[in-house]
């Protein structure tokens, strides 16, 4: 095994300055995410048949189909179907977030459904407007007992965003990649690379117990 470090030293800064690009992509991604997931958790248990269908059906196609094959389509398709180039960045975060609200929908339904009914009823007896009492009722509660579920989507999307690399995104895997093949030595640059998506999954972790222990004590 030869295994040379020294030779990608010069280069860990400009692998390192990948970092903010990840965190963007996955930050913007997890936003739209959550959001596009509260309304499709709604659509879910909404009385109404056809609303229920459309969300189902939004979800089989981001969960039945690949990652890799939904960034792709909105990056390299783009040109072809809509007659503009979407950039790099806005396709990483329009994929991922598509992609993750598909998941946080299922996570914020089950938390939804596991709150007691008989809150639910009682808000409704009072005159408490449906959307008053899933915003300021409901959804907290449930969003209380799914944050180790919810960190853990933030924490898949944080490595799953590696995959950027195939659009040419200077991520830090991409920008690993570079190294490689300017030094021809690969193992080092990657191996590197994976340490740093572990120290960030290690620091999302600690922040998600931290948050869940404040949570806890407001009770």
């Amino acid at each position: 095994m030869n295994l040379e470090f020294d030779r990608i030293i010069p280069s860990l800064p400009y692998i390192l300055e990948g970092i903010p690009t990840t965190l963007k992509v996955v930050a913007v991604a997890a936003v739209i995410g959550f959001v596009l997931g509260i309304l499709l958790s709604i659509l879910k248990i909404s009385k109404i048949k056809p609303l229920n269908w459309i969300a189902d059906f939004y979800t089989s196609i981001f969960r039945g189909t690949p990652l890799v094959l939904q960034l792709m389509l909105i990056y390299f398709g783009s040109p072809q179907i809509l007659g503009i180039q979407i950039e790099a960045f806005q396709a990483a975060f329009l994929a991922f977030g598509l992609n993750s609200a598909a998941y946080i929908s299922e996570i914020i339904r089950g938390g939804i459904l596991a709150v007691d009914k008989g809150q639910r009823e009682a808000a409704l007896a009072l005159g408490v407007p449906y959307s008053g009492m899933m915003l300021n009722i409901i959804l907290p509660q449930a969003i209380k007992n799914i944050l180790p579920s919810l960190v853990n989507e933030v924490i898949s999307l944080t490595k799953e965003s590696a995959v950027v690399t195939i659009i040419g995104l200077g991520d830090i895997m991409r920008r690993s990649y570079i190294v490689g093949g300017e030094t021809y030595k690969f193992f080092e640059p990657i191996l590197f690379a994976g340490l740093i998506y572990y120290v960030m999954v290690m620091v999302l972790t600690i922040l998600g117990k931290v948050i869940e222990r404040r949570m806890r004590r407001s009770d």
